[in-house]
């Protein structure tokens, strides 16, 4: 895809389209909650959401009473549509427009969440700097948590090619600086009523020696 603006592609979609017709819509984002429940992430704990953008999980978050959210994404304009509908708690909210291709953070994240963002990435420098930046970012045992679309699933997404990944796959190539804890596949029905499967890897971030 030569010569291809990522962050204008982003913000034509969104400029265009309705969160509520969007292929990855879910009004409850069950399987990233469910997790989040599952290893009793602490209230005051540091989350970043990559791509989170117009994404209902930051409202889900400040109602269980997180108040250290940062949501990261290409699209200003999705970034400024989720602040219009959070009004006054937007600003409780860390907000960050970039390209996680090329994100430098200014600290450290208990827990990273990615649902469907990394599949967008296919060249193979900015896969190497995800997963690099994603250990610098990430404290030691903290979690990373990330969604994509598996080798079941769909091979684009919003007219862009995307990487599928498997469990396995997803674990090879963050094993060096991170311990799975868990993957599982699951079939996300969008809005026009397909199913599309996604495999989820929760990840451990390993301490490394001075």
């Amino acid at each position: 895809m030569n010569n291809f603006d990522r962050k204008a592609h982003w913000e034509r979609v969104y400029q265009t389209k309705e969160l509520k017709d969007a292929g990855w819509y879910q009004p409850v984002p069950k399987t990233s909650l469910d997790f989040i429940e599952a290893i009793k992430l602490p209230l005051d704990s540091r989350i970043i959401d990559i791509g989170g953008g117009d994404s209902l999980l930051v409202d889900h978050l400040l109602k269980l009473g997180y108040r250290d959210v940062t949501i990261l994404d290409i699209s200003e304009t999705a970034i400024e549509r989720a602040k219009a509908r959070l009004g006054d708690l937007s600003g409780m909210v860390k907000w960050v427009v970039s390209d996680v291709s090329n994100f430098r953070p200014s600290g450290v994240f208990d827990f990273w969440h990615d649902r469907a963002t990394f599949h967008f990435l296919t060249d193979k420098s900015e896969i190497s700097n995800y997963v690099e930046t994603a250990r610098q970012s990430i404290r030691p045992e903290g979690i990373l948590f990330i969604g994509t679309f598996s080798d079941r699933g769909p091979k684009s997404c919003s007219g862009i090619e995307i990487r599928q990944y498997s469990a396995l796959s997803m674990s090879e190539l963050f094993k060096k600086y991170f311990k799975n804890i868990q993957c599982f596949t699951v079939d996300h029905k969008t809005p026009s009523g397909n199913l599309q499967n996604y495999v989820f890897c929760g990840f451990k971030r390993l301490k490394e020696n001075p």
